[in-house]
């Protein structure tokens, strides 16, 4: 059985092939709908069905996807995340400029697309929502003051409470099931410009 916790961290050749906005929206839609073909997944994206497929082939061969056993026909073809995790290294100036480069080119798309998803969550009209499904949603924002000691603590308590949903809830199946976004986020604001005053100052 395939490990759903497994995290593969990506070298510099699977970077320079993910390196592309449409295979990273490829990547990202099989994660979010399931599996698709090049058909369908042209009509999401917009493009040729001969595009998606060269791009398809083009992740299968860095292992980013896979094809879905006993599915589909010579003509078509369905494709699937595999199980487990990937980690994109970010933009970092020990890299060669191409890696960097490939690094940016992943990232930026990933949080475009993470952006573009959840505006369209705030934006969708309440009568395309199920009534049950109405306000279950959250997005909150909050600023603290930790120490970085203390932002790694809370990093490790939120870890936990996604690992624990991902085991509870992952291939859950029923008439009652959508997928959902779970976000997590927690990082240190730049500082300012002029050192803060304590309250006694």
């Amino acid at each position: 059985m395939e490990d759903d916790t497994q995290v593969r961290k990506l070298d510099s050749s699977a970077l320079k092939a993910l390196a592309h906005p449409l295979r990273v929206q490829i990547f990202d839609l099989l994660a979010a709908r399931g599996p698709q073909t090049a058909s369908s997944l042209a009509a999401l994206v917009g493009e040729t069905s001969g595009s998606t497929s060269y791009h398809l082939r083009a992740l299968a061969a860095h292992g980013f996807i896979q094809e879905v056993e006993g599915r589909g026909t010579a003509r078509e073809r369905w494709w699937e995340r595999p199980k487990g995790r990937i980690e994109v290294p970010g933009p970092d100036e020990a890299m060669s400029p191409a890696n960097r480069a490939a690094a940016q080119i992943v990232t930026s798309e990933f949080f475009r697309l993470r952006h573009e998803t959840l505006m369209a969550y705030l934006n969708r009209p309440q009568s395309e929502v199920p009534e049950e499904w109405r306000d279950v949603g959250l997005t909150m924002t909050t600023h603290l003051d930790m120490t970085a000691a203390q932002v790694v603590g809370l990093r490790e308590e939120l870890e936990a409470i996604v690992e624990s949903a991902i085991q509870r809830f992952r291939g859950q199946t029923g008439p009652d099931v959508r997928r959902v976004s779970l976000r997590a986020e927690i990082f240190d604001l730049p500082m300012a410009g002029s050192r803060r005053t304590s309250p006694e100052e």
